[in-house]
């Protein structure tokens, strides 16, 4: 099969003629026909995840159609047009039977524990547990978007933010999850402040939902703005980026009592950054993590995309090929884009 691949990290990336992949007996494979670039990939690009082994293939959002399927997979066959979160559950460890498939102690990703969807194929594991089937109105491209930063944006929204019809929420970073964030926290009826430095992200983000925006670059103090437009603090504040700058205000905009749900990544130096512990005790604030979000959760969020409340669809800024990709994923730390990209040409 072609496929994009790095052999050192930070190094070229070339495509290539490798193996086609082959199922685990409880796996399948997937022929890519859409998948999404994340900064997730950059990390991983960049030696940030310690599960990679070199040479690799990254991607991890995808949607395809089963070409090859394990004998003890029960629920799929071959052909079926399917998608998955980038967390694979094994569905029996401890995590996977309270229902937390997106911490599972033997999780696989494609991508980082082994090659992913930059790819004409991909292997997934675990797939009566994962795999979700496609509705047969939605574009492969659309699903593409769903299965690492729209998932996680809806569960850190809707199951670890809890959020509420009226409420204020602060997203900080208006990538990939921030955009997913904001269009998912206005269906929810929330009053959501978009924070970021880029223009044309901002612009996207008011047609998103976001009722107000804040530049960084042009307000000194993003704290003190949020608390003046929500009437004392946001009541959910989400770090869509991951830098220690955005984490910082994420917490120290919230009102008493709210919630700081931490999604974008952290690297390097900044991966145990410095927060405003005071505030978390005397306002007895609440911080939470969210990682992803389980096959079936799907369900739920598909209702609204197929009910119009939802449109992953706008978040596609172009679609690009394969080779293109080359050049595209080491730039992604660049924010260069405002909307996502979408590879759906092999």
């Amino acid at each position: 099969m072609k496929a994009l691949v790095y052999e050192q990290f930070q190094g070229p990336l070339t495509v290539q003629k490798v193996a086609d992949p082959s199922p685990t007996k409880d796996g399948v494979v997937v022929k890519v026909s859409a998948t999404g670039l994340c900064r997730s990939d950059w990390h991983g690009w960049m030696g940030h995840d310690p599960d990679i082994v070199l040479p690799h293939v990254p991607g991890h959002e995808l949607a395809g159609t089963i070409e090859a399927i394990g004998k003890d997979v029960k629920n799929f066959k071959v052909g079926d047009r399917v998608t998955t979160p980038f967390v694979c559950g094994c569905g029996k460890c401890p995590q996977c039977h309270s229902g937390n498939h997106q911490i599972c102690d033997n999780q696989s990703q494609p991508g980082f524990t082994h090659w992913g969807s930059f790819a004409e194929y991909v292997r997934l594991d675990f797939a009566d547990t994962n795999l979700v089937k496609i509705p047969e109105e939605m574009e492969d491209s659309t699903a593409a978007t769903l299965g690492c930063r729209f998932i996680t944006s809806y569960r850190a929204v809707v199951d670890q933010g809890k959020v509420k019809g009226g409420q204020y929420v602060a997203v900080h970073g208006c990538g990939g999850v921030g955009l997913s964030a904001i269009m998912i926290a206005h269906a929810m009826g929330a009053q959501v402040i978009a924070i970021d430095i880029n223009k044309a992200s901002l612009a996207l983000a008011k047609e998103m939902g976001a009722y107000t925006i804040i530049n960084a670059t042009e307000n000194s103090d993003v704290i003190a703005q949020v608390k003046a437009l929500t009437k004392g603090g946001a009541h959910l504040s989400i770090d869509a980026l991951g830098s220690a700058t955005t984490c910082f205000n994420s917490i120290a905009n919230l009102r008493k009592q709210g919630r700081h749900v931490q999604v974008g990544l952290l690297s390097g130096d900044e991966q145990h950054p410095k927060i405003p512990m005071d505030q978390v005790i005397a306002n007895e604030l609440e911080l939470i993590g969210s990682h992803g979000m389980q096959a079936f959760r799907y369900p739920e969020m598909l209702d609204l995309i197929q009910s119009g409340k939802l449109a992953p669809n706008k978040l596609i800024e172009k679609t690009i090929s394969l080779e293109q990709a080359r050049t595209a994923l080491p730039a992604m730390n660049s924010f260069e884009h405002a909307g996502m990209l979408i590879i759906n040409s092999f």
